[in-house]
């Protein structure tokens, strides 16, 4: 174990002395950038954002409506379930809501390893393999971790939804949808969320990740994020969140509503889906559109309806990607070095910088 600084504290997490080193190509200096941003290129005394994370895998394709997160970059833990402002040099942290890990409602995640399972910039992996990805991941696990998820009896790595606090951006896209916040409103977060009971209870239909984001930005702002009853039939969905975030941001400008992206790091992992809310998955998804005309098709007719009318919103085509990638570039195909005369990614520019503006101008569909 080691200190946190702050009057000699243990935290939960152990030191790194005993770390073995990592082999593969690694993105130096990528996390400074993030750093001048989150530091210094904000107005505000702070910020929140929305990660609003397409899904992956067998399970995403099912149920396409993706997962949310919240990172704060001024407020930090001292462990995964305890909330404090962050020291300087500290660098924030990520809150989800989680279905089976460890019985928590919520855990915070320092956000070098939520998004890619490292502590430091030089450990940074350009592309990764599914092998890399689980190694990874068990050893952040191993060193830090224990209390959440411990090892087996036999020592080896124990199953469960832990995996999904550890790189996140191996395994799919992440959008980011940030919003100023100040001082006061840090505080009043903070304590609302040491003050109560941290037990899971979960529920899909309404205690659900993108519940949990509701509950976290309308204590910031209240009142500016609700649920949509018609397109995603009652259920908060990761989407609606954004939406009516986007929404919030054009009637209040000091709000200082921002659009990112982090894209999926390069790789053989297999890429993340488009996400979509609950009406939209429907009728996209040929698994349950083409049953539902076989069966009645005035059913897939009055989907197609509520999602025309209340249900059609989608994040920017190209938004600015996250200095934390500055660097590389999308493709069709994931993510590679960008040209080194500029562009998308770069870090020599101001786009990192800019306000959404005329994004906010769109109808993001």
């Amino acid at each position: 174990m080691s200190t946190n600084g702050r009057s000699g504290t243990k935290r939960v997490y152990k030191s790194r002395s005993d770390r073995p080193a990592r082999s593969g190509p690694v993105r130096h200096d990528a996390f400074l950038f993030l750093l001048f941003f989150i530091l210094f290129c904000t107005n505000s005394f702070a910020s929140a954002a929305l990660f609003l994370e397409e899904p992956y895998g067998r399970f995403g394709g099912m149920n396409p409506t993706g997962h949310s997160a919240i990172y704060l970059d001024h407020i930090c833990a001292d462990s995964p379930t305890s909330l404090r402002l962050c020291a300087p040099g500290e660098t924030g942290v990520v809150l989800s809501r989680y279905h089976k890990v460890a019985g928590y409602d919520w855990l915070a995640m320092p956000l070098l390893p939520y998004l890619y399972g490292v502590e430091s910039a030089s450990e940074i992996p350009e592309s990764v393999t599914p092998a890399s990805v689980a190694r990874i991941r068990d050893t952040y696990r191993h060193e830090h971790l224990q209390l959440i998820a411990a090892d087996r009896p036999d020592g080896s790595i124990p199953p469960g939804e832990w995996t999904e606090l550890v790189g996140s951006a191996f395994d799919r896209k992440i959008y980011v949808y940030q919003v100023a916040t100040t001082r006061e409103q840090d505080e009043h977060l903070i304590a609302s969320f040491n003050d109560r009971k941290n037990v899971a209870h979960y529920n899909i239909f309404d205690r659900n990740c993108a519940d949990f984001s509701r509950n976290l930005f309308n204590l910031i702002y209240p009142d500016s994020v609700h649920r949509n009853l018609f397109a995603d039939w009652g259920i908060m969905t990761p989407k609606q969140v954004a939406r009516t975030l986007v929404s919030y941001g054009r009637q209040h400008p000091e709000a200082d509503l921002r659009l990112f992206v982090i894209p999926q790091v390069p790789g053989t992992v297999p890429r993340s889906h488009p996400i979509y809310g609950c009406t939209e998955g429907f009728i996209k998804s040929k698994k349950y559109a083409i049953p539902a005309i076989l069966i009645n098709p005035y059913i897939d007719a009055g989907m197609l309806a509520v999602y025309v009318v209340d249900g059609r919103f989608s994040p920017p085509h190209h938004p600015d990607v996250l200095p934390v990638v500055a660097g590389f570039e999308e493709t069709s195909h994931g993510v590679k070095p960008a040209d080194s005369s500029g562009g998308s990614g770069s870090p020599s520019g101001d786009s990192s910088k800019a306000p959404v503006g005329s994004e906010l101008g769109q109808d993001f569909r």
